[in-house]
Formats: structure tokens, C-alpha cells, sequence
């Protein structure tokens, strides 16, 4: 009796600590732009980004796409964010100009295989405004491999324009096209701000193949008892979520979170970051 119960145990902490293994934990995250006027208002970046990189080491992201900041905000971040490591460039120029869709990962969980960026418009090349679009828009994506694993996924972020019709709608029909040329068939995670929530046709659009899901759908746990974008008000009603992460059917996702973090009666960004636990199969 005494052996069995032993090896039900074994048997136990080893799902256990595969389980565990196997875990992501998945965000996308706007940190707004260093736009000094915020200052002005007791905003300013330099305020927020120790907030920023408190809250995302708290919270123990794995791999999270952010949008908005500029080369000098992510080496900021990248000083106080030890372990993590960054890719992207600047939507402006292709180097360092301009705000960029870049994507952090834990430098000692995970090696990139492949990576790379295109803009949001028929030229996917080279910096330039796609369709009805105010402002030139890019997607950084890479190919990641858990190191202790092996586990191989792909990763896209993008930050799609805020004025644009048609060009979020043209933007979700590339980056769905890109996936299915660049991983047919393979592990696939798309987060960002897409400026457009639940209901509008552009967030079904992205819905619309089958080959993504949304991880708050998909999650039996959700904690998301606010907008995603909150304008640096704490209290703005409503259940608008503009900052997604979708996944394809290689992951388990187990919890949702629009983290409604604050200090000093403030919060660190005009958008809330948005996180997926999730185990992949």
C-alpha cells in the first residue's frame, strides 16, 4: 500500500513540475510615448517607467509586446529590468526613429531563432503609411525556443493605427497571411494594442480563420473589471478591451488579467497591461 501511495506521489510532482515547465506567462503592454506635456500633469515618463518595470518583474512576464515606446524608453526600461532582453525598431526610419513594437523576453528562458519586422501596408519593407492610416505602423515578430524545452512558438506585436478603418482591417488581414506563410501549422501568439475593442469587425476579423482565439475567452479565470485604456484615470467605467492577446490551439490558457495596478492614486500608463498564463500543449 505504502509503494503505491509512493508512486502516486512521484507520479504527482512529476505532472506537477511539467506543468509548471511548460507555463508562459504571456502580456502585451502599452507604456506611452514620453510625451513631455505628461509631466506637466504628474505623468511623466521618467516617474513611470520604475513603476513599469516593478509591475512586470512582480508579475513575472515571460515574453510581453509592448507599443509606443521610443529607442531611449526601452534602453530606460532595459536598466532597471535585469535578465530581460529586447528586439524591434523604430516604425520611422527602420533603426531608431520613432516608436517601436518591440518584444521582451527572459534572456535565460528563451533564444530567438528567427526575428523580424514588416510595416502595416501593401510596402512591408520599408518605413511608410498603410491604406488610410495617420501614422506609419510596424509588427515586430520573432521565433522563440524555450532552452530547457525546446519548445518553438512564434510571437507578433504590432500597435495598429488609431484613425484607420481600413487599414486595421487590411492590417489583420496581413498579419494573418504573414502567419500562415511564415508558421503554417505552428505555435502562434499575436498580442497588441489594436485601438479597436470586442465588438468592433476588426477585432472579428482577426477571429475570423480560426486559427487565433482570444485568451480571454479561452481562460476559465479572468480578473478584467476595467477598460484596457484608462487615459491615466483610475476610474473610467466600462469593459472596452483594446489591448488583445490571442493565441492558436497549441495553448492551454488557464487565466486573463487587465492589471489595474496604481501608486500614489496614479497609474503607470494610459493603457493597463493585459496578461495570459497559459501552458503550452
Amino acid at each position: 500500500m505504502k509503494k503505491i501511495l509512493y508512486t502516486i506521489l512521484i507520479c504527482l510532482l512529476a505532472s506537477s513540475f511539467t506543468f509548471a515547465q511548460n507555463q508562459l506567462k504571456i502580456a502585451t503592454y502599452n507604456v506611452r510615448y514620453d510625451n513631455k506635456d505628461d509631466s506637466l500633469k504628474g505623468n511623466g515618463w521618467k516617474d513611470r517607467y520604475p513603476v513599469i518595470a516593478q509591475l512586470i518583474q512582480f508579475n513575472d512576464f515571460d515574453v510581453f509586446g509592448t507599443q509606443e515606446a521610443k529607442f531611449h524608453q526601452l534602453n530606460n526600461l532595459m536598466s532597471v529590468l535585469p535578465g530581460y532582453k529586447w528586439i524591434g525598431i523604430g516604425r520611422d526610419d527602420g533603426k531608431q526613429a520613432g516608436e517601436h513594437s518591440a518584444i521582451f523576453y527572459k534572456a535565460d528562458k528563451f533564444k530567438i531563432l528567427k526575428q523580424g519586422n514588416f510595416w502595416l501596408s501593401t510596402i512591408t519593407n520599408r518605413p511608410n503609411k498603410g491604406w488610410d492610416a495617420a501614422l506609419p505602423r510596424i509588427c515586430t515578430w520573432a521565433q522563440f525556443q524555450d532552452i530547457k524545452t525546446g519548445f518553438k512558438f512564434y510571437f507578433f506585436n504590432l500597435h495598429m493605427d488609431h484613425v484607420g478603418v481600413q487599414a486595421r482591417k487590411e492590417s489583420v488581414h496581413l498579419v494573418l497571411a504573414k502567419i500562415k506563410e511564415m508558421a503554417p501549422g505552428q505555435a502562434s501568439i499575436f498580442t497588441g494594442d489594436f485601438n479597436v475593442d470586442q465588438r468592433n469587425e476588426s477585432y472579428a476579423e482577426v477571429l475570423s480563420t480560426g486559427i487565433l482565439k482570444d485568451t480571454y475567452d479561452l481562460a476559465p479565470i479572468k480578473y478584467a473589471q476595467s477598460n484596457s485604456f484608462n487615459a491615466f484615470k483610475v476610474d473610467q467605467p466600462g469593459d472596452a478591451r483594446i489591448d488583445h492577446i490571442f493565441v492558436t490551439k497549441d495553448f492551454d490558457v488557464r487565466r486573463y488579467a487587465i492589471l489595474t495596478n496604481t501608486y500614489h492614486g496614479k497609474v503607470p500608463s494610459d493603457h493597463y497591461p493585459v496578461v495570459a498564463i497559459m501552458n503550452y500543449k
